[in-house]
């Protein structure tokens, strides 16, 4: 998605701290930049702009609303930039855990906004690259390890080798056009349905 194009939603309660980011923005050639004052109904708003990122800016943040931005970070998966006045580690690490992408602090300068919101962008974006990565590893090891327990069944029920029960599972995916993982899952099923005997 080319930059201009993305949409931006920025909250922030104070009018002349929102309007900076804005212009920020607008001067980086943003053309979709829509803000919200109040942190009430953040929630729906963000589902009715449905925006590409979200710059946060806190003046002097307490607990209770860092952790509101938190719980809405944790929900939404988008990009989001938040500036806050003051901080603590306790109050960065919990921003890092909730997913926040850039977390600055006292930072906000009109020409800081672009560079800080494009890093929000590509550490989010980072972020879940790893995170599909990581998933399809998982995936890959379950499908691994069910297709290495429909072979134990195969070469017990079937006194097949081991290379002989996969080529069975391989052969009868490629006829079902299935994965192998779903033909050894079904296997496992069958034969736990019938007591452990194929």
């Amino acid at each position: 998605m080319p930059d201009a194009a993305l949409k931006i939603l920025v909250i922030d309660e104070n009018r002349i701290r929102a309007s900076i980011i804005e212009t920020g923005l607008r001067e980086a050639g943003h053309d979709a930049v829509f803000v919200l004052h109040a942190l009430q109904g953040a929630a729906r708003k963000i589902a009715d702009i449905d925006p590409d990122v979200i710059v946060i800016d806190l003046e002097n943040p307490n607990r209770d609303m860092l952790e509101a931005m938190f719980q809405l970070s944790r929900s939404i998966r988008r990009p989001i930039a938040m500036f806050v006045d003051q901080s603590d580690t306790s109050s960065i690490e919990a921003a890092i855990e909730a997913g926040v992408s850039a977390y600055v602090i006292d930072g906000l300068k009109r020409e800081r906004v672009k560079p800080i919101l494009d890093m929000a962008i590509m550490r989010f974006n980072a972020f879940s690259r790893l995170e599909r990565d990581l998933e399809a590893a998982r995936s890959e090891l379950q499908e691994r390890k069910l297709v290495d327990r429909a072979k134990g069944i195969l070469m017990a029920s079937r006194g097949l080798s081991e290379s002989e029960a996969y080529t069975l599972i391989r052969k009868t995916a490629m006829n079902q056009n299935r994965k192998i993982g779903e033909i050894a899952q079904s296997l496992i099923t069958a034969a736990d349905l019938l007591g452990g005997s194929l």
